[in-house]
């Protein structure tokens, strides 16, 4: 993986499933993965319940042929920790869930989850019925903009804390000693990520949490945003200080921050807005990695986002996933060319829309081939699917999919 990560040609294309939230497998197609390699039997662990996401562990990751291992951190996209797990069934499959996982069922079939595990606060995801995730809930207070207040906004953005520290290092020695790839997730540099927003992590979020406002307000309350980034910049910088000090090199990558820019056919900004906005930010935290580690920058943007490639680059980032290549203007081929030197394509290995969940099995195969072809010369590529393996999604065509890469690459597996 380091070789593909420095953009000179490994002896094999690097695989990852599971490193991080946006290149994970839903628990549900982990369960069905472990029953066709024969694994041991029983509940798969949820480490990520905002998206249902089950942990990949080391047999299944063998199975599969995988390169990469993740570091998560501590505690889960609804505040509690991923530890003390027990026993949950998830619509008819046995699963494990944090001991803080606490949910309730309306008359309708919906899942309500509570923040931090607490039944006495509002809910803050839902999961409808016939869903296999939870959506955030909207918990919007008054906005007075004559009282608004940054600190409001930033209330999840705190000094790291010696627990969380003690939880990484621990998580990065466990991973490195697998000889993997370690990609890290560290949390507190994804400026204005729209997950993140409405905070399902907080009891009581104040400031702006509606998904809509905040659109509305990186046009209409810029200043109030930039005090935001500001601040926010500032804590994860010192914060990615000492996490350096205790854990050093010993990871390959930091997944920087996943703020969408691109939708299916155009973009949420404009490049300017993207330059005035944001990058000042992203350009401060990836030069403080490069100056100072051996960390690679990891930025997830879903959708249409080739025309913000160029300030990506100048900002810093080393990496883009999940290349959604079925969105306007992410022709693979194109996007080789133009960029394959100066960023890795971490995904794009076949598309999540359409051919992994409804294609079959050979469909699968021969578009997996097509990108490996494209993407995998001079290094620069990670494979991986264009974003998480969807709840649903037939067993027999993520074995193809797997299969094919080996099949690329040379090497006989299951």
């Amino acid at each position: 993986m380091r070789t593909a990560l420095e953009h000179r040609q490994p002896d094999r294309i690097p695989l990852d499933f599971g490193s991080t939230s946006v290149t994970g497998i839903h628990v549900s197609c982990v369960a069905a993965l472990r029953h066709h390699y024969g694994l041991a039997p029983g509940p798969v662990k949820v480490h990520e319940p905002y998206q249902m996401l089950g942990l990949v562990e080391d047999d299944l990751r063998a199975a599969m042929g995988l390169d990469v291992t993740g570091v998560f951190p501590r505690k889960t996209m609804f505040g509690f920790p991923a530890a003390g797990w027990k026993e949950w069934n998830f619509r008819g499959l046995d699963v494990l869930v944090p001991g803080d996982f606490r949910t309730r069922t309306e008359p309708n079939g919906d899942i309500l989850i509570y923040p931090e595990g607490d039944r006495t606060a509002a809910p803050s995801g839902r999961m409808p019925l016939g869903s296999a995730f939870f959506d955030s809930i909207v918990r919007q207070p008054e906005i007075d903009d004559e009282k608004l207040d940054p600190a409001d906004n930033l209330e999840e953005f705190a000094p790291v804390s010696e627990a969380d520290l003690d939880h990484i290092e621990c998580s990065v020695r466990t991973a490195c000693g697998g000889g993997y790839g370690v990609a890290a997730t560290f949390g507190g540099t994804a400026f204005g990520d729209i997950a993140l927003v409405p905070a399902p992590f907080l009891k009581n979020p104040k400031g702006i949490r509606d998904v809509t406002e905040w659109y509305m307000s990186t046009r209409t309350r810029r200043g109030y945003i930039h005090r935001i980034f500001e601040r926010q910049c500032e804590i994860g910088m010192e914060n990615l200080a000492r996490i350096h000090a205790r854990i050093g090199d010993a990871v390959d990558c930091m997944f920087v921050c996943g703020t969408d820019f691109g939708t299916q056919t155009s973009a949420f900004c404009s490049v300017p807005t993207f330059r005035e906005l944001w990058f000042p930010y992203y350009q401060r935290v990836n030069g403080w990695v490069h100056a100072n580690t051996a960390w690679k920058c990891f930025k997830h943007s879903c959708g249409s986002v080739e025309r913000f490639f160029e300030s990506f680059i100048e900002a810093g980032f080393d990496i883009v996933n999940p290349v959604q290549c079925s969105a306007a203007g992410m022709e693979p081929a194109e996007l080789k060319r133009k960029y394959g030197s100066r960023l890795v394509f971490w995904g794009g290995g076949v598309d999540t829309q359409k051919t992994l969940p409804f294609g079959t099995p050979q469909e699968v195969r021969e578009e997996v081939l097509r990108r490996c072809q494209i993407f995998a010369p001079g290094g620069g590529f990670v494979f991986n699917s264009i974003h998480n393996l969807q709840a649903g999604t037939p067993v027999e065509n993520i074995v193809a999919m797997l299969r094919a890469v080996h099949e690329f690459n040379g090497v006989a597996h299951a």
